[in-house]
């Protein structure tokens, strides 16, 4: 005779099938085939079209957490997901564009500088999931790295032609850029975060003519004028490392003469 595990007769709860959230999942997909197709469009020389799939992965990048955390679907799944997307879109996919563009013509050293980026970039994923990044980012972000990278290739592609140019001065920038974006990632200059910036907040009307004027320039000579607003935020972090270093001494100054007791008098 069987022998009976629930002698009260309590109703026996199903087990709940574990699933995943498929909308926002769904978006990190998406951003990861973009950053696949930029690694395809590099293999085949169409650069332009790799560094605009970087910026579609960006976007697509920006829209899954958002959304994630308006419908209430985020889960640690989600979060793993998406560093392994990110790594493809904005660590493999712009130091392949580089690498194919022309850094591959300086041989050893184009080697050891894309893979300098790209174990940067795994080295701040893993920093980020384990510490996570608040109202700003201790080093600089894997996409606006991937955006810095991306925007040089696009703006030499404009100037000289699709890659594997020869061992000149653009591929020698370049290669010197990729390597030092990669360093800037695993740095520990604080960086200002944009996603925390509240667009339904009110502003002054000059922010929004400020946006406008951007906005221009950009439809102007779009590579360039990205190339140098993505190297201004990448530059303001040790910018901001040496205002204070240079403030510090000041204050320290400061403290001692409020601190200091007055002479008495004779």
């Amino acid at each position: 005779m069987a022998k009976d595990n629930n002698p009260a007769g309590e109703a026996v709860q199903p087990k709940r099938r574990r699933g995943i959230y498929l909308l926002p999942n769904l978006i990190t997909t998406g951003a990861m085939f973009a950053g696949f197709y930029a690694v395809v469009a590099g293999i085949d020389g169409h650069f332009t079209a790799g560094v605009l799939a970087i910026f579609v992965a960006l976007a697509l990048d920006t829209a899954d957490g958002r959304v994630a955390r308006a419908t209430k679907t985020e889960s640690e799944f989600g979060a793993q997901y998406d560093s392994l997307s990110d790594m493809v879109a904005f660590g493999f996919a712009p130091a392949l564009l580089a690498f194919t563009w022309g850094v591959v013509t300086l041989g050893n050293v184009g080697w050891v500088a894309t893979f300098i980026y790209l174990a940067c970039a795994a080295l701040r994923l893993a920093r980020f999931n384990t510490s996570g990044d608040n109202h700003s980012f201790t080093g600089l972000a894997s996409p606006s790295a991937a955006s810095l990278v991306a925007c040089l290739v696009w703006t030499l592609t404009e100037s000289y032609g699709p890659g594997l140019q020869s061992a000149q001065a653009p591929v020698v920038v370049l290669a010197v850029v990729t390597a030092a974006t990669g360093l800037l990632m695993v740095s520990n200059f604080d960086y200002y975060s944009p996603k925390f910036i509240q667009l339904r907040g009110r502003v002054p009307f000059v922010t929004l003519v400020i946006a406008v004027l951007v906005l221009a320039l950009a439809l102007l000579d779009p590579p360039r004028v990205l190339l140098a607003l993505f190297t201004c935020y990448a530059l303001s972090g040790p910018a901001g490392w040496l205002w204070k270093r240079a403030r510090a001494p000041k204050q320290v100054d400061a403290e001692i003469e409020t601190t200091e007791p007055p002479d008495s008098a004779a």
